[in-house]
């Protein structure tokens, strides 16, 4: 029973070992997807940037504006954040002093209660000790004001001890004060720095505003920028069907190994065990044979326990699926007041609707339309902050004109989560989320596949 409790743990160290290096390998599998992603996708970026017009500067401090305001927006955020957890924390220290202060009026009390009574009985240890009464009642007044004077010291020990901590708390109290005056100060400065970048904002919308004045009356800008967009999207499919090539070829590489070195240990073991089982063999033989010796000369017999063999668990290796793609029913990325455009009627200024204009207020969450992993999360000449979310089965959507990005590329989202804020960047007059999906490089009707309001 000892060899066969002994071979058990033995097998379950191996499983949980097989376990974790497994565990490991997907960990950092999963982390060079999401680099090889990145990397690829920087490239894409910055084939895009080189190909733009070295003319267009007014569109580069369009871009560094607007991204500072999406980054301070984000930061203003978290203060917003630290402000409340503080307020809340200095309301509970208020509450606190409060029960202290409390505490300490009833403390106070307490003494003074015995202090008077004291005093009106006229007890001390002098005046029984010279009374000259019975030593036994002088005796009992004396037990009695040792029991005073221990509940006294005992009242001065709690009243010190609530003193303590009602200074501790007014500390606490007044440092939390002051880490809440640190937090509003940077609050503060940087409203002043997001105003800043507005009124910077403003100053190069009226730059672009002139540009895009001539640009209207060619056509073939929006048609180009379309073309951008789509050449974009077509090399974000490509890019995604090799990274999921290459991810699937690397699994099986990995399942194929994995195979061969379980095989290679099974082959070992199995000898190991075989060269085990001769030894114990020879040990048992050489044991039962100087036992018959033994017993030839005692006349005694013997019995000798037979082995029992182990057998050491198979790993199994479970792959990974990918995301599912779209179905109709999406969930609207953010709730709208008016919907302009139509899906493949002309615009006013040329060219056709690919997709849907929200219009929403300035700071209104867009969420997703579905789980997927961002793709591409950066500043695109004509829309502005633009987000792109891989949903599987090469369907994508896209949401620009966005003044903040909440996610960066390789991130991982759920139907619902905030990807990103509604604003006017681009060169928009109107805040509002321009919005598209895409299935093969191609665009669909958004509004075919979205939620009626």
């Amino acid at each position: 029973m000892r060899h066969i409790g002994l071979g058990l743990l033995l097998c379950l160290a191996a499983a949980c070992v097989q376990a974790q290096t497994s565990l490991q390998a997907r960990q950092a599998q999963a982390r060079e997807d999401r680099q090889a992603l990145r990397a690829q996708i920087d490239a894409l970026q910055k084939r895009i940037e080189a190909s733009e017009s070295s003319r267009e500067d007014a569109s580069r401090a369009l871009q560094a504006s607007e991204q500072a305001i999406s980054d301070i927006s984000r930061e203003l955020a978290e203060l917003g954040r630290r402000q409340t957890a503080l307020q809340d924390a200095l309301h509970r220290l208020d509450a606190a002093r409060g029960q202290q202060s409390e505490a300490l009026e009833r403390q106070q009390e307490a003494l003074a209660d015995q202090l008077r009574a004291q005093y009106a009985s006229g007890l001390s240890p002098w005046t029984a000790l010279l009374s000259g009464r019975d030593p036994q009642d002088i005796g009992r007044e004396l037990a009695w004001l040792a029991y005073v004077t221990r509940s006294r010291t005992e009242a001065l020990d709690a009243l010190r001890a609530t003193l303590d901590r009602l200074t501790e708390l007014r500390r606490q109290t007044d440092e939390g004060r002051r880490d809440l005056e640190a937090v509003q100060a940077d609050v503060r400065q940087r409203r002043q720095e997001l105003q800043a970048q507005q009124a910077q904002r403003r100053e190069v919308l009226e730059k672009i505003r002139a540009q895009l004045d001539d640009q209207r009356v060619q056509a073939k800008q929006l048609q180009t920028r379309d073309a951008r967009l789509g050449s974009l999207i077509k090399d974000l499919d490509a890019e995604i069907v090799r990274a999921e090539a290459r991810r699937q070829a690397a699994l099986k590489a990995q399942a194929e190994r994995r195979a061969r070195e379980a095989a290679e240990r099974a082959r070992a073991e199995q000898a190991r065990r075989a060269r085990a089982a001769e030894q114990a063999r020879q040990v048992r033989e050489q044991a039962e044979r100087h036992l018959r010796e033994d017993q030839a000369s005692t006349g005694q017999e013997s019995t000798a326990p037979a082995g029992r063999a182990e057998r050491a668990p198979a790993a199994r290796i479970e792959p990974d699926g990918g995301f599912p793609g779209l179905a109709k029913g999406l969930p609207r990325p953010v709730a709208a007041s008016e919907v302009q455009g139509r899906f493949g009627a002309q615009r006013p200024e040329g060219g056709l609707w690919r997709g849907i204009v929200l219009r929403a207020s300035a700071g209104t969450p867009v969420r997703a339309v579905a789980a997927g992993r961002v793709v591409y999360a950066h500043w695109l000449s004509g829309f502005g902050n633009l987000l792109i979310i891989d949903h599987g089965k090469q369907y994508l959507s896209v949401y620009a004109y966005n003044q903040s990005l909440m996610r960066e590329v390789g991130d991982v989202v759920a139907r619902g989560d905030e990807v990103a804020r509604v604003g006017a960047t681009g060169g928009q007059v109107e805040p509002g989320l321009y919005f598209e999906l895409r299935h093969q490089g191609a665009p669909i009707n958004p509004e075919i596949w979205l939620k009626p309001d």
